[in-house]
């Protein structure tokens, strides 16, 4: 492989960027004409501007990724994550041009690509379900029935995709049909689907999901697990891996259901199963996202692996730079804080220029940036300017160095969640480790007690 494109953009393109460079891959990216200053359009070896801001004119352009590929001869084409990276469709088309796609098959991200039928599949390898409805629901009628006969609180969802976009928490029967509507249409709008399903809520829960990675030869691996319980909207915005308060055994039985879900659907390339897990560490299967995700960096730094050059690898039909699973350990601990442009009491975007930006730099110090000083945040894209992974030998080594490193970073043009995580950090809920995805909701009741 002489030469890839990266259909992405911000600091998930300058990271595939980086590993290319230390295989001597030469890299096309594409950008938008908002993101004609952004660090990842200079850094690649050549770059194509592809249309105006909005997405479905530049970055879900498909004809125009596809052109600018075929005249730039590419080998393959990495998504990232987002965008086109679970397009069963697109995957289609890149492989009929004779182009090689950067995850998994088409056939794998269409079936985990609809949440309602990813659900049995699982059932049927054996990986425990939250216990929600088999079929997409047609009326509000439909879904009330359903969620009165298991309880509230439910989750309202997209088949067709997540995020907090795709779901809505209903504690009641009114909600849940003021709700239905709304969530078909924007599951339409969003994701081309409006199939739409209920689920039991879990709760007090925590995220927990297990790195994986199928191989050419169709061994499967896990990479251990990741803690994304710190949320907003059901939105991740602090990971850590390992997870802490959490036994062995249970771990254990994670990895087991995670390569079990993988091999269901014969997975290649790199993905994450995501699970939800109670108080008593009972755990259910969420979803499975069929490409890198956003904080895979922390995986990164306890295992030693770089995972996009195992992507790349994989589809040049390599092996990898391990032989089992018993190649794979976890060294230390590692957290990951995605620095977002927003009012972090809102939490709305703040778009505007970045009329400071500095990182420090030091031990255990890793920035993934998609900006730089003087570019501008625009009101048309995700508005995470940075994610900033800090490591350390134990967690509480971690954090600390996490301190020190967030009380040297510099923001200013833009509102940032920076002061957030400062303050978060000496949160004692997330100190103990043993927090679910109500942990911000405690923080902030906690903030209100004590300035009351």
């Amino acid at each position: 492989m002489k030469r890839i494109l990266i259909a992405n953009r911000g600091e998930i393109a300058s990271r595939i960027i980086r590993t290319c460079e230390k295989m001597g891959i030469e890299t096309v990216a594409v950008y938008s004409e908002a993101d004609a200053e952004m660090p990842f359009v200079k850094q690649a070896t050549v770059a194509h501007l592809i249309g105006p801001a909005p997405v479905n004119q530049s970055y879900l352009n498909k004809a125009e990724i596809l052109r600018v590929a075929k005249e730039e001869q590419v080998d393959a084409i990495h998504p990232g994550y987002g965008f086109l990276s679970e397009n069963a469709e697109f995957v289609r088309e890149i492989e009929a041009a004779g182009i090689r796609f950067i995850g998994p098959s088409a056939e794998t991200i269409d079936k985990m690509g609809d949440k309602i039928a990813s659900r049995e599949t699982m059932k049927l390898a054996g990986v425990p379900v939250v216990p929600g409805t088999e079929e997409g629901l047609a009326t509000a009628e439909d879904a009330v029935t359903y969620a009165n006969s298991i309880g509230y609180p439910v989750m309202l969802k997209a088949s067709g995709g997540g995020g907090g976009i795709g779901m809505v928490k209903c504690e009641n029967e009114q909600t849940l049909a003021q709700q239905f509507t709304g969530i078909k249409t924007r599951a339409k709008n969003y994701f081309g689907n409006d199939a739409v399903f209920v689920e039991k809520f879990v709760e007090p829960a925590r995220h927990i999901e297990v790195q994986i990675f199928g191989d050419a030869t169709g061994n499967v691996y896990h990479l251990f697990e990741r803690n994304c319980s710190v949320q907003r909207r059901n939105q991740k915005v602090i990971e850590e891996a390992p997870s802490p308060a959490l036994s062995d055994a249970t771990k254990a039985k994670l990895y087991e259901a995670a390569v079990k879900a993988a091999q269901a659907v014969n997975y290649k390339n790199a993905g994450t199963v995501e699970f939800i897990m109670d108080a008593d560490e009972n755990f259910y299967f969420l979803e499975m996202n069929t490409r890198l995700q956003v904080e895979h960096p922390i995986t990164e730094l306890i295992t030693g692996q770089d995972l996009v050059e195992w992507q790349l690898l994989t589809v040049m039909g390599n092996e990898l730079p391990i032989r089992s699973q018993d190649d794979l350990s976890v060294a230390g601990h590692a957290l990951e804080f995605r620095l977002y442009a927003e009012d972090s009491e809102r939490f709305m975007p703040s778009p505007g220029e970045l009329e400071t930006l500095e990182f420090p730099q030091g031990e255990g110090i890793r920035i993934d940036g998609g900006y730089a000083q003087g570019t501008s945040v625009t009101p048309y894209y995700d508005p995470m300017i940075a994610k900033i992974i800090i490591s350390g030998d134990s967690r509480e080594q971690a954090i600390e160095r996490a301190k020190d490193a967030l009380a040297q970073v510099q923001v200013e043009g833009v509102k940032s969640n920076l002061s957030f995580f400062k303050d978060f950090l000496t949160f004692r809920e997330f100190e103990q480790g043993s927090y679910a995805t109500n942990v911000i909701d405690h923080y902030r009741k906690y903030k209100l007690e004590e300035q009351s």
